[in-house]
């Protein structure tokens, strides 16, 4: 099975290149993408893509006014329970060329709804949290996810490793479809705010949205901000790492 995956993949790579010679061949698209390695060009530095909470409001009007994660189906009964989530990571979009963009494009990748969906907070820092395709996929809309992956790396001209495609040829191979399936397998519950949750929005929450930023973090001079302090559930650890405003 393995092996008849590489030759698919040579074969609606290039054409007619052999799989040996894409080591050597710089020129290798996959669907219009140039395939090379992932590459730290500068060092990474999360404030270089900042976003405004706001694009949150956006991205469920794009969702038809659902509070609605993708990858599991899940409709959830408030914001407070969702993160923003970036299809591509923005450090996985670093080190696929951004890294040399001007912060201009940095920051509109940072904001864009083609690559914005809602998750919950769980996926988004401990599941999927930094890693591609080939690293994760979502139980639900593969195809969504894999073909807006792909528009999503035309658009800003960012590569893609031999890896990844291989493992969205591989995904999109069995699609009848990549429109995104809106389906409410599950529904949360209402969550009650807890008195320490509002005691700890009370204190760092300055402009009352229901986030901490690492703007006001910084203010209150807690960051950066570990997983252990009552703040973090309240803040966007883009990385996963358990660190936010490092």
């Amino acid at each position: 099975m393995h092996s008849r995956i590489l030759i698919l993949i040579t074969v609606c790579l290039t054409g007619s290149l052999s799989f040996v010679s894409y080591f050597a061949h710089a020129e290798l698209k996959y669907r219009g993408i140039k395939v090379e390695p992932e590459h730290r060009c500068s060092p990474y530095d999360r404030e270089n893509y900042p976003y405004p909470q706001s694009v949150e409001l956006e991205i469920i009007e794009s969702l038809g006014g659902l509070i609605y994660e993708p990858y599991t189906g899940t409709c959830f009964h408030s914001q407070y329970e969702t993160d923003i989530e970036h299809i591509i990571s923005l450090s996985e979009a670093h080190d696929s060329g951004l890294c040399a963009m001007e912060p201009d494009i940095q920051q509109q990748f940072a904001s864009d709804l083609l690559n914005l969906t809602l998750a919950s907070r769980k996926l988004n820092r401990y599941q999927k949290s930094a890693k591609d395709l080939n690293e994760w996929l979502p139980i639900m809309n593969a195809c969504w996810y894999a073909e807006r992956t792909l528009q999503v790396r035309r658009k800003y001209g960012l590569t893609i490793d031999f890896n990844e495609a291989n493992a969205i040829e591989r995904v999109l191979s069995t699609c009848a479809s990549t429109s995104m399936l809106v389906e409410c397998k599950i529904r949360t519950a209402p969550k009650p705010k807890m008195e320490h949750d509002n005691a700890i929005l009370v204190q760092y929450d300055d402009d009352g949205n229901g986030r901490i930023t690492c703007r006001e973090a910084i203010r209150h001079d807690i960051a950066p901000v570990h997983n252990s302090h009552p703040a973090y559930a309240f803040m966007l650890d883009g990385d996963g790492d358990g660190i936010v405003c490092e």
